[in-house]
């Protein structure tokens, strides 16, 4: 059964940084491609980070240049490290995993909130 447990959403400043972690079971994260969606009230989800396999990256244009996405083959675990952060940022933050065979799972979500 695969489970993917987020962490590290939480209430930051404008101006403030947060790091995301999303730690994958029951499945080889190695070959998956890892990344993070965003959803907040009244939108649709978007993409804000993905990483392949190969360490290739690609990022939703809202958060370029402030956002980095990263992963740990050894730990199952994608990081994503968000500076900057602005009330549009806030969402709720969730981390997905799409295996080499098309299968897709998503974690539980974590709320990540901007305001001063």
């Amino acid at each position: 059964q695969v489970q993917l447990v987020e962490s590290g959403g939480g209430l930051v400043q404008p101006g403030g940084s947060l790091r995301l972690s999303c730690t994958a079971s029951g499945v080889f994260s190695s070959r998956c491609r890892m990344g993070w969606y965003r959803q907040a009230p009244g939108k649709e989800r978007e993409l804000v980070a993905i990483i392949t396999r190969t360490g290739s990256t690609d990022y939703g244009l809202s958060v370029k240049g402030r956002f980095t996405v990263s992963r740990d083959n050894a730990k199952n675990t994608v990081y994503l490290q968000m500076n900057s952060l602005d009330p549009g940022d806030a969402a709720v933050y969730y981390c997905d995993v799409r295996t080499a065979t098309g299968a897709e799972y998503w974690g539980q979500g974590t709320q990540v909130t901007v305001s001063s």
